[in-house]
């Protein structure tokens, strides 16, 4: 036993360092920093792989092929959240967890799809099947994007602003693929567009300690509940 009271090896989570019977701080100093660095990390994984594919959707440059957001939904998007999130849970922030890997789930999914090699698209070719198989896909991803909406509508106005546009982001993406029609699936992309900002302005958000930076930016936190 430390003398936290705490087992050895043991991480201090966000409810040890709130306890009055808890008075080192210096893990929870540790787990607190270690945090904010997994979050800003994921935050910016995400953000920057969601900003490019969604400039594909909406054919910037007049680009109409994603494949090219593949590289980053592997080692950004998919490997960077997922080790985000084991930080997260070391960390005992259960939703950081939970969402930094399932959406570092979806982009080595996604990035599966697109890679030849997986034999997925090829799986599809000759029928019209594929559109709506990737609407079904979509569409998943958008029911669990709401339900963390719902889980995060407790935390602050950042946090509830991202999963918000996120959810309409893929339902947007979902119904192009269903209704086949391009200003739909653009209408998604812009929508993802804004998602990847929001994501980038919360991860600095978190970046920027009072400690350590010029200035802070504001992200509407929420009050906790008493009982």
């Amino acid at each position: 036993m430390l003398a936290t009271g705490l087992p050895a090896g043991v991480w201090a989570t966000r409810d040890h360092c709130k306890s009055p019977s808890f008075t080192i701080g210096t893990l929870c100093v540790v787990s607190t920093r270690l945090t904010r660095v997994s979050s800003s990390r994921g935050l910016f994984a995400f953000a920057s792989t969601t900003l490019i594919l969604s400039l594909f959707n909406v054919r910037a440059r007049g680009i109409s092929t994603p494949n090219a957001v593949v590289g980053m939904a592997l080692g950004v998007g998919g490997l960077s959240q997922l080790l985000a999130g084991m930080w997260e849970f070391a960390c005992g922030n259960t939703f950081g967890a939970t969402a930094f890997t399932m959406y570092g789930g979806f982009w080595l999914s996604y990035a599966s799809i697109l890679i030849p090699g997986s034999g997925i698209l090829a799986a599809y070719s000759g029928n019209e099947q594929l559109t709506d198989a990737l609407g079904i896909y979509l569409t998943t991803w958008g029911l669990l994007t709401f339900i963390l909406l719902v889980a995060a509508s407790r935390r602050n106005m950042g946090l509830i602003a991202l999963f918000a546009f996120l959810t309409i982001t893929f339902f947007l993406l979902a119904g192009g693929e269903y209704t086949g029609r391009l200003n739909v699936t653009k209408a998604g992309g812009y929508f993802g567009i804004i998602t990847a900002l929001i994501a980038f302005y919360v991860g600095l958000a978190e970046l920027l300690t009072r400690e350590d930076s010029w200035f802070t930016l504001p992200l509407g936190q929420i009050p906790k509940r008493l009982d």
